[in-house]
């Protein structure tokens, strides 16, 4: 494999060289090409042309590269202080938002497989990774951005096939024509009808994110937790407004607040009686020692009416207690948790925050994403259910 960083024109001449020498494949790191109008769409036409006829496969240009946590290969050409955890996770963009030297994936505790910045795609693309990933066994959920796609037709057969393996999760920008131009010039890529790509995502099984942020805290929440088997939450609270606000989220989300069992609400009375209910709310207890989170949480999950189950940590309770809670309860394993981390300093959430992902818990600093990575979840598994049976994604 060889990486080229040169100026635009002298990448022709060096691909041939690569050529002559047996090079199979090639990161193109320079820009200049087709993201810069036609003459640097002829320039990228001419490198691919070389290529073809000697079996040279691409990726690029205008990229930063590639990520394998399971080898340790990394082919990103600019020095980053980011230490990258090995998880399950794979990202792909046509952006370098997603490298390593952009996000402190380190720092938040984001563990990933594979990282692909597909660049002007002038060979390998999005199917491509797809196929690959599919039968990847580092990689358990698949986070992309996307541009634009040239082979709709053999995008979606792809993509169809492998949502029935792993969920694929999807950010495309360009909504607005502003950003679509904007994405004309930034990797040549024409970004298409908003309507179009929606109605083929949802055919295909696939999942859309609504901001790149979204896209990274949904991945997590698959790569830690197990999928439910349907949509009804539970919602442990520390306030009224907080559970009316993740109950809007959740209904928003396809979710639906859990009726919980008589069985549940005696256990809920008997721990207190301010408890019983869908919110349950630990905050009406402030005042009287540590609130009980672990008979709540236990008595969420028994229930076999709650499939998922949301829970707000306050920040000022140190995150041993939340570990040492955690740790005791026996978890179900098709009953997916998050948690909303919030208070009124950043230091006890920074550590709540990082505790419970270096423990494999999906911790998230609002309630939006919070709720609606347990939407997604619970998105897939119809998803899922619907492969099975032979209908159409819906």
């Amino acid at each position: 494999m060889a990486i080229i960083i040169a100026a635009a024109r002298q990448v022709p001449s060096i691909v041939k060289d690569c050529a002559e020498k047996g090079v199979k494949a090639i990161i193109i790191v320079s820009d200049g090409f087709a993201e810069r109008g036609e003459e640097g769409a002829e320039l990228q036409n001419e490198v691919v042309e070389i290529a073809r006829g000697a079996g040279i496969r691409i990726l690029g240009p205008n990229t930063l590269g590639t990520v394998n946590t399971t080898n340790g290969l990394v082919t990103i050409p600019y020095i980053t202080s980011s230490r990258i955890k090995r998880g399950n996770i794979a990202l792909a963009a046509q952006t370098g938002l997603i490298s390593p030297t952009a996000s402190r994936y380190g720092d938040l505790g984001y563990k990933i497989s594979k990282i692909c910045d597909f660049g002007n795609k002038c060979d390998l693309d999005e199917i491509d990774l797809l196929e690959y990933l599919a039968g990847d066994l580092e990689t358990k959920v698949i986070a992309m951005e996307i541009e634009g796609i040239r082979d709709g037709r053999r995008f979606l057969d792809v993509a169809k096939r492998v949502a029935k393996k792993k969920p694929i999760l999807i950010f495309k920008p360009g909504r607005t024509k502003e950003s679509k131009k904007a994405l004309m010039s930034h990797t040549g890529s024409i970004a298409g009808d908003k309507k179009i790509y929606e109605s083929a995502f949802k055919q295909a099984g696939i999942i859309q994110a609504n901001s790149l942020r979204e896209l990274l805290e949904i991945a997590k929440a698959f790569s830690y937790q197990p999928l439910p088997e349907g949509n009804r939450l539970g919602i442990i609270t520390i306030t009224g407004a907080g559970g009316a606000m993740a109950t809007d989220i959740a209904i928003e989300s396809g979710l639906v607040l859990a009726k919980l069992s008589a069985e549940t609400d005696k256990k809920l009375y008997e721990i207190h009686p301010t408890l019983v209910g869908n919110p349950s709310d630990i905050g009406q207890m402030a005042g009287m020692g540590m609130p009980p989170y672990r008979e709540v949480i236990e008595a969420m999950l028994n229930d076999e009416n709650v499939d998922c189950l949301l829970c707000t940590l306050q920040g000022m309770i140190p995150a041993e207690y939340y570990l040492q809670t955690l740790n005791e309860i026996k978890k179900p394993e098709n009953k997916p948790i998050t948690f909303w981390v919030f208070g009124p300093g950043s230091d006890g959430i920074d550590q709540i925050y990082f505790e419970l992902e270096n423990n494999g818990y999906p911790a998230y600093l609002d309630i939006e994403s919070a709720v609606r990575a347990l939407g997604a979840m619970c998105q897939y598994t119809k998803i899922q259910m619907m492969g099975k049976d032979g209908r159409r994604t819906q």
